[in-house]
């Protein structure tokens, strides 16, 4: 694929050149309304001062001291929250362009997202973290799964237990679990990363069956296909009853759910494809990647064996289940399984919110989801997800109040990733830079 210099250069510039306010080793916000997402309230006319990577006081105006030489940004009639997570994300492989890297992180980034939760890594990409989580990269911070446990990577139980020690060593956050591994081998793979210590998640493999994996300590069900193949939810309105048992399991074993509904109505056929393509976030992908939606999309709907109503019947117990899981008190996260089918990293978070409300989810539960919960996940590896002292500096600066509408997570005015801060403007110029590449190509 020719692109012009020109763009080439300004892309990388803009992804790698830190700003003014960046380099700075404090700031502080004043004036704010802080959300401070430690219970459901606001905190009008506060000054918060961020010091390295960490939050270092939170107070009235007034009440805190900001130190000589603080970058000040003034925060009256704005909103102050702690960064989001996407929960179930991709990035590129080392196998791909750096530039596509690099363009993914910053997409992520630009929606307000200041944690991915990568599910499915590949050889060489801890290398990536490390860049990542040290400010080499302009990038949210990274939690990575490692290679897929699946039917194609696992032949055996011996083999599932020495994978699971293998990337224990290798150093990945967790265990990515993918269809087609036998019982025998997901219990090799179980057992060996409880005793080990290292949480597994993801699908469900139908030898497997859902009760089993979460008897087994599967710590996160993504996509919620697992509960939907339980109850067979493709055939009609699903068993209240066993869905009941259901989520009771799953409330007490203390599972976690990351939904991804958004992208599972496109691959069902929920949206039309018209629809899909007028997305105006596409504009900062390469044409061929989009393309290739295209492409999968229309082979899916045209397929022989799709069938349009029980495509339907499918979404509407995905969205009891759902409904059910959160009424339930069973822990939603937030994530949408991006970059996928028409999923654009960061913006597909958006998408997603809709349906986390048509859930029953209110805006300070959706929030939630994505911040301090996402804190609680990750307790035992930092502290974040909440705007106090000690917390890491993930922030989202917003022009509107984010617990009167979830769509107001839209309105971002700026993004702070681990102390760095990336301003509007400077959002918009890369945004361009990136629209103006892809569509010279």
């Amino acid at each position: 694929m020719l692109r012009r210099l020109a763009s080439l250069v300004l892309i990388l510039a803009a992804v790698v050149a830190p700003t003014c306010a960046q380099d700075a080793a404090v700031v502080a916000f004043e004036g704010v309304t802080v959300v401070p997402m430690d219970r459901e309230r606001t905190l009008p006319g506060h000054t918060v001062v961020v010091r390295g990577d960490r939050i270092e006081a939170v107070g009235p105006d007034g009440s805190v001291v900001v130190p000589d030489g603080a970058t000040v940004i003034d925060g009256r009639g704005k909103w102050l929250a702690p960064g989001l997570a996407e929960m179930h994300g991709h990035v590129p492989p080392p196998s791909a362009p750096a530039e596509l890297t690099e363009e993914t992180l910053f997409l992520y980034l630009s929606q307000g997202i200041t944690t991915v939760r990568g599910m499915l890594g590949a050889e060489g990409q801890l290398d990536l973290k490390r860049r990542a989580n040290t400010g080499e990269v302009l990038s949210p911070t990274l939690y990575l799964a490692g290679p897929s446990f699946n039917g194609n990577s696992v032949s055996s139980p011996e083999q599932a237990e020495a994978m699971v020690r293998q990337q224990v060593a290798d150093g990945w956050d967790l265990l990515k679990v993918h269809p087609g591994l036998t019982r025998a081998e997901y219990d090799a793979m179980a057992e060996t990363a409880n005793t080990l210590g290292i949480r597994f998640g993801g699908h469900v493999p139908a030898e497997v069956g859902l009760e089993h994996a979460i008897a087994s300590g599967q710590e996160t069900f993504d996509h919620v296909d697992g509960y939907a193949e339980a109850l067979d939810a493709s055939a009609g309105p699903v068993d209240p009853a066993r869905l009941g048992d259901l989520v009771r399991q799953s409330r007490a074993a203390g599972v976690w759910i990351v939904p991804t509904m958004a992208l599972w109505e496109t691959i069902y056929g929920a949206l039309p494809l018209d629809t899909l393509r007028a997305y105006p976030e596409l504009a900062y992908l390469p044409p061929q990647q989009v393309e290739g939606w295209v492409g999968t999309v229309e082979q899916i709907r045209s397929g022989a064996d799709y069938d349009a109503e029980a495509a339907r019947r499918l979404i509407e117990g995905r969205d009891e289940i759902l409904r059910a899981l959160h009424a339930g008190g069973v822990r939603i996260l937030m994530g949408t399984d991006a970059p996928q089918l028409f999923s654009v990293p960061g913006f597909s978070l958006h998408r997603e919110f809709p349906r986390m409300a048509a859930a029953g989810m209110s805006p300070y539960e959706i929030l939630h989801s994505g911040t301090a919960l996402v804190g609680e996940y990750f307790a035992d590896e930092d502290t974040f997800g909440v705007v106090a002292p000690g917390h890491r500096a993930d922030l989202v600066l917003l022009d509107a109040d984010p617990l009167a509408e979830s769509a107001n997570l839209a309105e971002i005015a700026g993004v702070m990733a681990r102390g760095r801060w990336v301003d509007r403007a400077d959002l918009d110029a890369r945004l361009d830079a990136l629209r103006s590449k892809y569509a010279s190509n």
